[in-house]
């Protein structure tokens, strides 16, 4: 069997347990910064198909973007034609789901994808074959709001798995790597628009605390620019993220699905910034962990009180999540159904209009 995966950072993260788990030839197709690095050892080869247009002080236009867009897919059906691919995997709700799957139906590949964000998918998920969701709660959600067809429950995240199996570098090796005895992580995602982050980092910066910011969707130099205080320091490149948080003494982050299992699962204190997605399936999760859900200028006011997450039952859930996953594509032929089409596509691009 040859299977392609289509990633950005987090969704890498929940693909390794599976590819671990599966007899197939892999053939990473990669989206964004460090993600090479993350699928090298498990993939057979590894193609670069664009990066995430997100983040940073001004927006590109929408014919730009358009261009940018048709150009990865193009970069998608190059990397795949001629492989006798059987299975196109997709997880996460960014533009590597749209380019993957877009191709897929050019070159005829059948595609499943992994959903985790539930409220705000991406609209090419209609043209999957198969799609899976974390709970039932979840499955009557986009089943009754987006009319998708083809969706199957696998119990859990399987991003879990993955952080829980990880080798985490000793706590006392990565302070001393930044000469720090105590310090918090400021990781900038998905949640935030350019002009949040001056805010964000006076806020951030008033608050007597030793900070590392991972900036992550942003440039290092925009935020570097920003910053004032000589407490705060911005990273450059690919991080070690999880030993990062793991051996600081709390996180902030305005980011989704991935930075709240992770955080779940290694049980360090956090803060979600709020963000401009007010609805997201990561909120729900951070609930359920007892993390705060906080607007900024909440922070000074939650951060010397916060508590390890409840998270335990995430890497039991996420266990059986990867099992279902790796038992739908060995019998994807028997479980696959027809794509839930145009329908389905407009109802989720309508929807995408209130995250926009």
């Amino acid at each position: 069997m040859q299977i392609a995966v289509i990633a950005e950072m987090a969704p890498a993260k929940a693909f390794i347990p599976i590819i671990q788990r599966l007899e197939a030839d892999i053939i990473g197709l990669t989206h964004g910064h460090g993600v090479r690095e993350l699928l090298a050892e498990y993939c057979t080869e590894i193609h670069s198909i664009g990066e995430s247009r997100g983040g940073g002080a001004s927006k590109r236009s929408n014919l730009k973007i358009a261009s940018l867009v048709i150009g990865d897919i193009l970069k998608v059906i190059r990397s795949l034609s001629g492989r006798r691919i059987d299975l196109l995997l997709s997880c996460g709700n960014a533009g590597d789901v749209r380019k993957g799957i877009a191709a897929s139906k050019i070159l005829g590949i059948p595609s499943m994808h992994i959903e985790q964000d539930i409220y705000n998918p991406i609209e090419m998920i209609a043209y999957a074959n198969l799609i899976t969701v974390p709970s039932d709660r979840y499955k009557n959600f986009v089943t009754e709001k987006y009319g998708l067809n083809n969706v199957k429950v696998i119990g859990g995240y399987p991003m879990a798995s993955y952080v829980d199996g990880i080798n985490l570098k000793e706590p006392d090796t990565i302070k001393k790597s930044y000469g720090l005895d105590e310090f918090i992580v400021l990781a900038l995602g998905g949640d935030l628009r350019g002009e949040d982050i001056p805010y964000l980092i006076k806020t951030v910066g008033k608050l007597d605390k030793e900070v590392l910011i991972v900036p992550f969707r942003f440039d290092a130099e925009y935020v570097r620019n920003i910053v004032s205080s000589p407490r705060l320091k911005v990273l450059d490149g690919f991080v070690d993220l999880l030993s990062l948080m793991n051996a600081s003494s709390g996180v902030i982050y305005a980011a989704g699905m991935g930075i709240t299992i992770e955080v779940g699962v290694l049980g360090v204190p956090a803060i979600k910034i709020a963000g401009f997605h007010k609805k997201h399936a990561s909120i729900d999760l951070a609930g359920e962990l007892d993390i705060p859900v906080v607007e900024l200028e909440a922070i000074p006011g939650v951060i010397d009180n916060l508590k390890r997450p409840k998270g335990s039952w995430l890497v039991e859930a996420g266990e059986k999540a990867v099992s279902n996953v790796v038992s739908l594509i060995n019998n994807f032929d028997s479980e696959k159904s027809g794509i839930s089409g145009f329908g389905s596509f407009r109802r989720i691009w309508n929807a995408r209009k209130e995250f926009r």
